[in-house]
């Protein structure tokens, strides 16, 4: 692992943990592990890194220092949908780029944003594949292949019509639904 896949590790634990999803310890030190290898360098990192097993409980503070440390800390945006929204964008940017399996990241969004957000129509391409990729059969006469690939230009076009006041972390979205 390089330096910067080590850094764009941490950062992506850091959005994970953000959004709600839980990261086990064993996951965090071990992140901390791989990036001292890579030699990124931070007060904290070491720390991190040598935890035992029973010092396991330590990480989640251990690793928020690292972060604070390496400025990789991410907070989403306060604001319920606002947050909910943000989350929607990060995980069709790994659909797009191909970090996270497509079926995966569509449920994701299905069951995880657009429900809470009232299934609104810019997420509808992404729910649609959501549900054929959850309920695709072999007799449908199209491949999984094909319905990932979808999946894959879905968020592609999801992530070109993003508002221009939503970046990347959707730091400065408001929080209503995007408008084309």
């Amino acid at each position: 692992m390089t330096h910067d896949e080590a850094l764009k590790q941490l950062s992506h634990i850091a959005r994970e943990r953000a959004f709600g999803r839980h990261v086990g310890s064993d996951r965090l030190i071990q992140a901390g592990v791989d990036a001292l290898i890579a030699g990124v360098e931070s007060p904290s990192l070491a720390m991190l890194a040598g935890l035992l097993r029973s010092e396991e409980p330590e990480a989640p503070e251990l690793f928020d220092h690292v972060l604070e440390e390496l400025g990789l800390a991410f907070h989403p945006p306060a604001e319920p949908r606002a947050a909910k929204w943000a989350m929607a964008y990060w995980i069709a940017g790994q659909i797009a780029d191909g970090s996270l399996d497509p079926a995966t990241g569509t449920h994701l969004i299905w069951a995880d944003v657009a429900y809470d957000l009232g299934y609104p129509e810019e997420l509808e391409p992404l729910v649609h594949c959501a549900i054929n990729l959850d309920g695709w059969e072999e007799s449908w006469g199209v491949s999984r292949e094909r319905l990932s690939q979808e999946a894959v230009e879905a968020a592609n076009q999801f992530l070109s019509n993003r508002p221009e006041h939503c970046p990347q972390d959707g730091h400065h979205f408001k929080g209503s639904a995007p408008k084309r």
